[in-house]
């Protein structure tokens, strides 16, 4: 084998390149090129080389036989901006409060407007079918999984659910139920009546209305709605009282500071007469 080495221009001081031809054997005539590092190590491709490198050079315009780096992968990567992990900065929370539904694209005739001069022509519009779109079934299950922390990064309980209200559809655990209600109070404005069709514990699939959550139907009676009334009762008391108790706190805090700075100011008067 003949070897020759000099240093590699394109890579950093230090570095030098090998190519060892070979004279012997099926592969006579072709060489294969080494790259050294300063200390030595040395390498036998351009991935590990860039492994080695790392973000501190750019390789990818580099051509491992030839040793030098190529003009027109170099204009390339030049007019694209590089990733750098390093300069990556940390992304702001998502605070976005808007639920994943997927709203797949609708199938439906949608309005078309045809803009003539002709004095008697017409656009005809039906804006139900230009505003609903279908929802995903059972998306709310994408829900689960997901808790509430409060502001001591704890679990917050999950409320419990009466017992009239449950659920519907393969895999609906309390807690799919829970975010099932939850979200359909939040993102619409009709009445919350359950799935009134009886069919749809047979076929979900099918039977299943998307406007309505993941329950079966259910009526609110007088006694509910007194229960609640008295926990809302009971939750503002509650609130009322600690409010009061941070007041009295804040207002004693306030006082004793001012008692302070008196004796310290009286202190300070007996000090300038002696």
């Amino acid at each position: 084998m003949v070897r020759k080495r000099w240093e590699c221009s394109a890579l950093p001081i230090g570095w030098n390149r090998e190519e060892v031809i070979r004279k012997s054997g099926l592969c006579e005539g072709k060489s294969d090129v080494y790259y050294f590092d300063p200390t030595g190590k040395k390498f036998r491709s351009k991935p590990q080389l860039a492994r080695y490198l790392g973000n501190s050079m750019d390789l990818s315009s580099f051509d491992f036989r030839t040793g030098k780096m190529l003009m027109s992968k170099l204009n390339k990567t030049r007019q694209r901006p590089r990733y750098d992990n390093n300069s990556q900065t940390k992304g702001k929370p998502d605070l976005n409060t808007s639920l994943p539904v997927r709203q797949t694209a609708s199938i439906f005739k949608q309005p078309v407007t045809k803009v003539t001069n002709h004095p008697s022509n017409k656009v005809k519009t039906d804006p139900q079918k230009a505003i609903d779109q279908p929802r995903q079934l059972f998306w709310e299950k994408k829900l689960s999984g997901l808790n509430a922390f409060d502001i001591a990064e704890e679990l917050v309980k999950t409320m419990e659910l009466p017992k009239g209200l449950q659920g519907v559809g393969p895999g609906c655990t309390d807690k799919t139920l829970l975010s099932a209600i939850a979200s359909a109070l939040h993102t619409s404005a009709a009445p919350i009546t359950g799935q009134l069709s009886a069919a749809v514990e047979k076929n979900p699939g099918v039977w299943l209305n998307t406007a309505q959550p993941l329950c079966k139907a259910f009526i609110v009676t007088d006694e509910d709605i007194r229960k609640q009334e008295e926990l809302v009762y009971s939750v503002r008391k509650r609130l009322e009282e600690a409010l009061m108790a941070d007041m009295l706190a804040h207002v004693e805090e306030t006082t004793s500071e001012s008692d302070a700075l008196k004796q310290e100011g009286n202190c300070n008067d007996e000090k300038q007469e002696v």
